[in-house]
């Protein structure tokens, strides 16, 4: 597990990558182009909570995070962002292509409001980074921006995805080095083609976030990097102390210090 801050914006909330599987993974087809839809135009998804005859089924394969339960691809690893409070603020699947969010919204019973996001993403992004286009996908239009590349680096894409749903909204975000990017959108493409949304029965004014509950054992591990971090300074102040023995559990570098961090556009 890595604990550290955010590095990009003027907020700084803490990072907690959470290497343990977490979930059973699903297979990742490869694609040549980013924009191959064939792929998908079979899967009805992503589904509502309600599609199940058995709710508790959806939970099988799939990271429950409350409000979405998403599958995991292939080496993905879960990276968790968190307010000054401790409150999670966003969950990222991190893979060896870079990362991406799947998080859920309050909308209307009738479809349209993506199309309206996607429209503020885009006026959003240009003011940001050097290209903006808006693409066509598997369930319509999707943003991507294309960032000023650093010396010696390829540029970095970002990549928003929007599907509507029966008084739900999601929106997807793919953050990745632009030589990477069609590996990284093929993954969460596929992750969001079988992601399930739990809306709940509660009125909620549209566009609010539906709320992320992170699972039991992720949550322990969360008040764990947090204890420890707290001891760190403790520690500083005891030099005579003998250090905590290594864990036996060989780790990985943290994700996404090699991959240009995007700063990620909110919907409103």
């Amino acid at each position: 597990m890595a604990f550290g801050k955010r590095k990009d914006g003027d907020d700084v909330d803490n990072v907690v990558t959470i290497e343990d599987d977490v979930t059973d993974v699903t297979d990742v087809k490869d694609v040549d182009d980013v924009n191959d839809v064939d792929e998908l135009d079979e899967l009805d998804g992503p589904f509502d909570i309600d599609d199940f005859d058995d709710p508790s089924t959806a939970a099988l394969a799939r990271l429950d995070l409350g409000s979405v339960l998403i599958p995991m691809p292939e080496a993905g690893q879960v990276q968790v962002e968190l307010t000054e409070v401790g409150v999670p603020s966003a969950v990222w699947v991190v893979t060896p292509n870079g990362r991406f969010t799947v998080a859920a919204y309050a909308a209307p019973k009738t479809a349209g409001l993506w199309r309206e996001v996607a429209a503020e993403l885009a006026d959003s992004l240009r003011k940001d980074v050097d290209k903006v286009s808006i693409e066509d996908g598997p369930w319509g239009r999707e943003v991507v921006g294309i960032a000023k590349a650093e010396p010696g680096q390829p540029p970095g894409v970002v990549r928003f995805i929007g599907v509507d749903g029966y008084r739900w909204m999601i929106r997807c975000v793919a953050n990745g080095l632009q030589d990477k990017i069609t590996a990284l959108v093929a993954e969460a493409r596929n992750a969001l083609a079988d992601t399930v949304v739990r809306r709940g029965e509660t009125p909620l004014p549209v566009r609010t976030p539906l709320q992320v509950e992170l699972p039991e054992p992720m949550a322990a591990q969360l008040r764990a990097a947090a204890e420890q971090a707290a001891q760190q300074p403790q520690q500083a102040q005891q030099p005579d102390q003998q250090p905590p023995a290594p864990e036996p559990v060989a780790r990985r570098s943290e994700q996404g210090t090699a991959m240009q961090q995007l700063r990620t556009i909110t919907g409103g």
